[in-house]
Parts: C-alpha cells; sequence; structure tokens
C-alpha cells in the first residue's frame, strides 16, 4: 500500500527495531495541522498466535517508538505521538496481513482516479502477484492490486451470537 513522504520514513525507521522488540508495526498515520501535526503509531506483538497487545505493553514500548522518531527528526516543529493497539478497525498494510486476515469483513479504498474508489466485503486473502480479493456479495469476487490500495480496515463485528438486538 502506498505511503509516502514522513510516513513512510517512520515506518521505515521503526520496523527493524520493532523486530528487536517483539513488536509489528501496524501502521503509522499522521493527521492534524502541519505545524503540529498528530503521529499514530499502531503496534501489535509480533507472535500472530499471541493474545493481542495489552495497554500496559504499549506503554512499555513508547519510549523507543518516540526516540525513534525524535531521532529521525520528520518535522520542522514539535508533534504529537500517539502509541495504540490496531483496534477493532485493525488497519491492513503487509500482504501478510491480508493473508492473515483472509474471512474477516474489510473495508478498501484504492488510488483510483476514475471509477469506483470503495469496496467492502469478505477479504479472500491476496495471491502471489500481489492482488488481494474480496468477495463482494452480489458484485462478486473483486481483485485489486496491493499497490492500489490507499487504506483497508477490518470492519469490527458487534453482533454478539444468540443476540438479537431486540428487547424482551
Amino acid at each position: 500500500m502506498p505511503k509516502d513522504g514522513a510516513e513512510k520514513a517512520i515506518i521505515d525507521a521503526l520496523e527493524p527495531l520493532a523486530a528487536e522488540h517483539g513488536i509489528d508495526v501496524v501502521d503509522v498515520e499522521m493527521v492534524g495541522a502541519t505545524k503540529n501535526p498528530t503521529v499514530r503509531v499502531r503496534i501489535d506483538g509480533a507472535d500472530e498466535a499471541a493474545a493481542a497487545i495489552t495497554l500496559d505493553e504499549v506503554a512499555e514500548q513508547t519510549e523507543w517508538i518516540s526516540t525513534a522518531i525524535d531521532g529521525l527528526d520528520p518535522f520542522p516543529g514539535s508533534f504529537t505521538l500517539e502509541v495504540s493497539s490496531p483496534g477493532l478497525a485493525r488497519p491492513l498494510r503487509k500482504p501478510r496481513d491480508f493473508e492473515r486476515f483472509a474471512g474477516e469483513e474489510v473495508s478498501l479504498s484504492t488510488t483510483a482516479t476514475e471509477g469506483r474508489r470503495k469496496f467492502s466485503g469478505k477479504l479472500l486473502g491476496i495471491d502471489g502477484d500481489g492482488v488481494v480479493g474480496i468477495d463482494a456479495g452480489d458484485e462478486g469476487e473483486i481483485r485489486i492490486p496491493l499497490e492500489q490500495i490507499r487504506k483497508c480496515v477490518i470492519k469490527p463485528n458487534f453482533d454478539l451470537p444468540g443476540k438479537t438486538g431486540k428487547s424482551d
């Protein structure tokens, strides 16, 4: 997925260090004003079989992340750093994310300049050519090259098994 500028520089600086700390950099996002941006770094444990990262673990990792970004000095002024877990609407960025979360419902936007840019459906995975497949229900399977995906997140499912949402 295309990341450029400061976001890409931050990801490139953090990923080698993250491996040393047993952490996976899920995503980096910059929001807010350019003079004082907020840098959001979403992390998770590198062991995909382990439970989701805890708040205490996020707090433990924040210091080295802050030091690494400060050393990179990506902004002329100050910035606010937010380090968090990926949350329920987990962003998918790497090819292995699209493999790991196959079967999940996702919302995806592309870099397309013409035609449709937003899709949602069941993630089918990614093939060897870097093409992501989505089962979009009545529309059938949609295939999108990874480099054309601007953003893809898991759609949280708030339905509890056995609950109808109706009051008794």
